[in-house]
């Protein structure tokens, strides 16, 4: 075993775990075929093959910069991703997600390592040292992995499937495939048996369960906001403004629970290919599909032993820091249902249609506005104006808890929601909060706050849970 996953597991315990074809363990490790050069999900239905000529890998990257190309079967581009805390230095971590949503496709090198606070040269040191490959051959893989999934689940053409997927020819596109996957994307499309519509995108997204779609479903009943969002028993949706650089899309997506399947297909539609790639991603984020309820349900049931757990609950995310950030002001000191009220009146009011859908309100539009159609306190309306103006500076995504303090009205319960929901930050302990303090006064339980780390947020739904 060329490399081990972590110091918990062991050779016999990775052979049990992929005979078993478990799903609890998607995504958490690789099987690689050292007789046939195709590496697999361990869930693969393909016959087993002797654990002689088997590697494992923690990661889908280090099986193809090893030589290895991806089966067509299980298809392991698509497989749940697993936490940036896991075991890299926390600058890598944070590079490879912004990689992961395509910033070298827009930026250079110099610009990725000016964002994350240091040079170049020691960027591409630590992706050495950390994970043994450079940045840009990391960027091609994940490239290599997205468009897979569009050739093999999608009608969009090459030509579109390259720039998509950030390459800056379909020549290069061609050429990097052909090494990824050991053919062209035309042959491996002509293998694809599934047929979808030119104008929708279509793709299943994964995760390991258990995944606790009732809690998630019954969260944002309560939440979500009608013509922006939709909601019934299996499916959510909503549309979406997306500015991350050069590129502005507007689109609509709908994601279709399958249970059976460990996932929920996602139903697409965008203006701006260009965006592709951070789009879904962020959908993940907003689903948490990424999350390894096992391990976070362990720890915090150490933290507080007299707790009783909801099994499977995931995060549930906001659109974007922004959004995020008006939800929380918005909702200060008042019920759920009252802070959905003021939400939808917001749209009624200040949201912008496009081709008959509604999206939600431009910072620009919002700072603008008098909001007398709000029936709350003048500070109130005065700090949604200037958190509105704060961010037609800034992109939608933009979080800095020491700007956001500083303007006036925004305390340490805002932006820790903000966190929570808008940014998928996994140990915030809303302890300022009305519906936690009554989760722990109503059980009577004492809660060890640091031994819940690194997943407080966790925590704090799992004391909204008890209120139910």
């Amino acid at each position: 075993m060329d490399h081990a996953m972590t110091a918990n597991f062991n050779n016999e315990q990775f052979h049990q775990a992929r005979l078993s074809r478990d799903p609890r363990f998607d995504g958490l490790f690789y099987v690689a075929v050292k007789t046939t050069g195709i590496y697999c999900r361990p869930i693969c239905p393909a016959p087993a093959a002797k654990e002689k000529n088997v590697d494992y890998y923690e990661h889908a990257w280090q099986a193809q910069a090893n030589g290895f190309r991806p089966c067509f079967r299980c298809r392991p581009d698509a497989s749940p991703g697993s936490a940036a805390w896991r075991g890299t230095h926390s600058s890598v971590s944070r590079a490879m997600s912004l990689i992961d949503d395509g910033v070298l496709d827009e930026q250079a090198m110099p610009q990725l390592a000016e964002r994350l606070g240091m040079s170049d040269r020691y960027l591409r040191k630590l992706f050495q040292q950390h994970i043994g490959l450079s940045p840009q051959h990391y960027a091609q893989l994940k490239r290599c992995d997205f468009a897979k999934q569009l050739v093999q689940n999608s009608q969009l053409s090459i030509t579109d499937i390259a720039l998509a997927s950030g390459f800056g020819s379909v020549r290069q596109f061609n050429e990097q495939f052909k090494k990824y996957a050991g053919q062209t994307p035309s042959s491996l499309r002509k293998q694809a048996k599934q047929k979808h519509a030119e104008n929708l995108i279509e793709l299943p997204l994964y995760y390991r369960p258990p995944y606790n779609w009732e809690q998630f479903h019954r969260f944002l009943s309560k939440r979500y906001l009608n013509k922006l969002e939709w909601l019934d028993d299996q499916s959510y949706g909503r549309s979406f403004h997306w500015q991350g650089g050069e590129h502005s899309s507007h689109g609509k997506f709908t994601v279709y629970h399958q249970p059976e399947k460990n996932g929920f297909l996602l139903k697409l539609e965008i203006d701006q290919l260009a965006d592709l790639r951070a789009v879904i991603a962020n959908i993940r984020r907003l689903l948490d599909l990424d999350a390894n309820s096992q391990l976070i349900e362990q720890q915090l049931q150490k933290a507080c032993p007299q707790l009783t757990l909801c099994e499977g609950l995931r995060l549930p995310g906001t659109w974007d820091a922004y959004e995020a950030g008006i939800r929380a002001i918005l909702g200060q000191q008042i019920s759920v249902q009252a802070a959905k009220q003021h939400m939808e009146n917001l749209l009624a009011h200040y949201g912008e249609y496009k081709n008959e859908q509604l999206y939600f309100p431009k910072p620009k539009t919002l700072a603008a506005s008098d909001f007398d159609v709000f029936k709350m306190p003048g500070a109130r309306k005065q700090c949604l104006k200037n958190f509105a103006h704060y961010y037609s500076q800034h992109l939608p995504s933009h979080f800095n808890t020491e700007e956001w303090l500083a303007l006036k009205g925004i305390g340490p319960w805002t932006v820790n929601y903000a966190a929570m929901r808008g940014q998928s930050q996994p140990d915030i302990l809303l302890d300022g909060d009305l519906g936690v303090k009554k989760g722990l006064s109503q059980h009577g339980i004492h809660i060890d706050c640091d031994a819940a780390k690194p997943w407080r947020s966790y925590l704090t739904l799992q004391l909204w849970e008890q209120l139910q």
